[in-house]
């Protein structure tokens, strides 16, 4: 996905939990950050915590959705996300993306990955893998900022 380009529709979940969001839900008033995780991938869990921060640091300012991308057939089990998202404190919605409609849509290949969309739904930061949450989060600083 090339920076600048729309925020995709949230289509094709074969889950939610903590809730449902649509694009229209989160274009408009504030900047939304999307990060892809898997239950098999110790390094989402272990960035979990960051997420976390970022997510209650700028509740009321920031969108923040999960999308569960298996990468395996195990990682497609409902029950194994689902115990997954609430042992690492994701409250917030998680989009379950088992046959990986939403992950082709963004054409992602990586966990963990983070994409930061502007207000009016314009992508314009991305990340992929361990570390840089000091960059993503002054990309979002920025954005809270315009």
């Amino acid at each position: 996905m090339k920076l600048r380009t729309p925020m995709p529709e949230l289509h094709g979940a074969t889950d939610w939990l903590n809730g449902v969001k649509t694009r229209a839900d989160l274009v408009g008033e504030r900047p939304t950050l999307i990060h892809f995780w898997s239950v098999s991938c110790r390094l989402c869990k272990d960035m979990m915590p960051d997420v976390s921060a970022i997510r209650d640091k700028y509740r009321d300012r920031l969108n923040v959705i999960a999308v569960h991308m298996p990468r395996s057939r195990e990682d497609t089990d409902p029950g194994k996300v689902r115990e997954a998202a609430a042992a690492h404190g994701i409250t917030h919605p998680v989009f379950v993306d088992s046959r990986s409609k939403l992950t082709a849509e963004f054409g992602n290949r990586y966990v963990p990955a983070y994409y930061v969309f502007d207000k009016s739904g314009r992508l314009r930061h991305f990340q992929a893998g361990e570390g840089g949450m000091s960059m993503l989060e002054k990309r979002i600083t920025r954005l809270l900022e315009d």
